[in-house]
């Protein structure tokens, strides 16, 4: 997939005058593959809920979400799984992680269903961020902070074109987040891929092409 195109999106539980300002919606707005994006987003404008669409997790918006010139609306729950699972990968907010799991069985999920090609080693990416001692540990037991690296990590086992980053480092340290933002970068680069990260702030070691404010 080359394209994420928003034409005139706008989440329909917002009043249109809490969106009048924002970079993004109820515009015409292009994500292009290779070209990172920088969303930087106060709470209460809809972050989370841009992540949700682009993911296709939610349609309580109007105007339109297209994918290379199909309407994303339009996709059936085959053909957004196929999606999730070789064009758009994510790292939510909430991690959405299996704490009963290893975090080794959690990382797993992804490279399962369709494994990302020239990206390091699982065990290379567990020990850049300070988590290979972890890999045969319950998930559960893992710190929150923890529990993200396990949640990046996870998110770059499979192909990508894009990959939705919700506020990935909210419970890290300064370095662990150049770490990490790092081995993400380093990750879309091999996959040729686009980086759309979603915080509250810009974060400055961030190599962005454009930052909207939303």
């Amino acid at each position: 997939m080359q394209q994420i195109l928003l034409n005139q999106v706008a989440p329909t539980f917002l009043q249109e005058e809490q969106y009048a300002a924002s970079d993004i919606w109820n515009r015409i707005v292009h994500f292009d593959k290779g070209k990172n994006v920088q969303i930087v987003a106060p709470s209460g404008t809809g972050k989370t809920s841009l992540i949700h669409f682009l993911y296709g997790l939610r349609k309580d918006y109007k105007g339109n979400i297209e994918l290379d010139n199909s309407r994303l609306s339009g996709f059936n729950v085959e053909q957004l799984a196929v999606i999730r699972q070789t064009v758009i990968s994510i790292v939510f907010q909430d991690l959405r992680l299996f704490l009963q799991h290893t975090v080794k069985e959690n990382i797993e999920v992804k490279s399962r269903l369709g494994r990302a090609t020239n990206i390091p080693a699982l065990e290379e990416m567990c020990d850049l961020l300070g988590i290979a001692s972890k890999l045969e540990q319950s998930c559960g037991t893992c710190s929150y902070g923890e529990q993200q690296r396990v949640a990046i990590i996870r998110a770059l086992q499979q192909p990508f074109d894009f990959i939705l980053l919700d506020e990935p480092f909210s419970h890290l340290d300064e370095n662990n987040r150049k770490k990490a933002m790092s081995l993400i970068e380093h990750c879309a680069k091999l996959n040729s891929a686009a980086i759309i990260f979603a915080d509250l702030k810009p974060i400055e070691y961030f190599d962005a092409a454009h930052t909207y404010f939303l």
